[in-house]
């Protein structure tokens, strides 16, 4: 949350409850939607950081708000971010450390598991759909966001069914 709120702020100063709603908004549902504690407490962090710097607004009516805009140490993190890439292999995968180590507790099968997680993904897959269908066709990033979900979906599916074909000729 730290470096999209960072980006945020680049365009200019924001509020914290202006950021969360450019975040929705920019994002669409189908990215887990931050709730606005969080927001204000990853400013905190930056402000204590040096990477943005808040400065109280006074409002008649209504109670102060604190306006936060980037640093210059703020704006050098940020590109740093953008100069690296994404590096997730997925070799630390919780479900094939269960698939993995299945044989050996004989507490589940591996078979089983696979239906499973196959069934998972496809419900997540049709739920993704669903929103792809809802979410505003003009908020193209939110239609990219669920496009790349259902493309790794896909891609889980058909690497579970490698591991079953793996494992039935194993039997």
């Amino acid at each position: 949350m730290r470096l999209p709120l960072l980006a945020l702020l680049a365009r200019g100063p924001a509020h914290g409850y202006e950021l969360k709603q450019d975040l929705e908004q920019l994002l669409g549902a189908a990215y887990p939607q931050p709730n606005i504690g969080q927001i204000y407490v990853t400013l905190g962090r930056l402000e204590k950081s040096g990477l943005i710097e808040g400065e109280e607004i006074e409002q008649s009516n209504r109670p102060n708000k604190k306006i936060y805009h980037l640093t210059d140490a703020g704006r050098e993190a940020l590109h740093a971010w953008y100069e690296e890439t994404a590096d997730e292999p997925r070799v630390r995968d919780e479900f094939f450390m269960k698939l993995a180590l299945a044989p050996q507790t004989g507490l589940a099968d591996q078979i089983a598991l696979i239906n499973k997680q196959r069934r998972q993904y496809l419900n997540t897959m049709r739920s993704l759909s669903k929103l792809a269908a809802t979410e505003n066709r003009d908020n193209r990033v939110a239609q990219l966001l669920i496009e790349g979900a259902m493309l790794h979906l896909q891609a889980d599916l058909d690497w579970l069914e490698r591991c079953q074909e793996e494992l039935e000729e194993q039997e």
